[in-house]
């Protein structure tokens, strides 16, 4: 069984830093392209970030410079450092894997929540 445990969310000023934790087990992690994604309130779901197996990441315009994706394959977990927290980083944080022809896997969501 596929399973994808986000961790790291919580509350924090403008400003500040988080980090999220994605802990998987059950797949092959380091054949999986891992992503994050966030949906804020009344929005889309919209990609943040992602990085592939062999490392290559790309990160959406808005948190380019600020947040920072990676992998460790040895721990089966994906990280997400954001630096420079605005509040419209505001949203629900979900961990994502990937692999043609395989199933789409998602975690059930963080919460980050930045005051102005």
């Amino acid at each position: 069984q596929v399973q994808l445990v986000e961790s790291g969310g919580g509350l924090v000023q403008s400003g500040g830093s988080l980090r999220l934790s994605c802990a998987t087990s059950g797949l092959i992690f380091s054949r999986y392209v891992m992503g994050w994604y966030r949906q804020a309130p009344g929005k889309q779901r919209e990609l943040v970030a992602a990085i592939a197996p062999n490392d290559i990441t790309n990160y959406a315009d808005s948190v380019k410079g600020r947040f920072t994706i990676s992998r460790d394959n040895a721990k089966n977990t994906v990280y997400l450092q954001m630096n420079s927290l605005k509040p419209e980083d505001t949203a629900v944080y979900y961990c994502n894997a990937r692999w043609p022809l395989n199933p789409n896997y998602w975690g059930q969501g963080t919460q980050v929540t930045v005051s102005s």
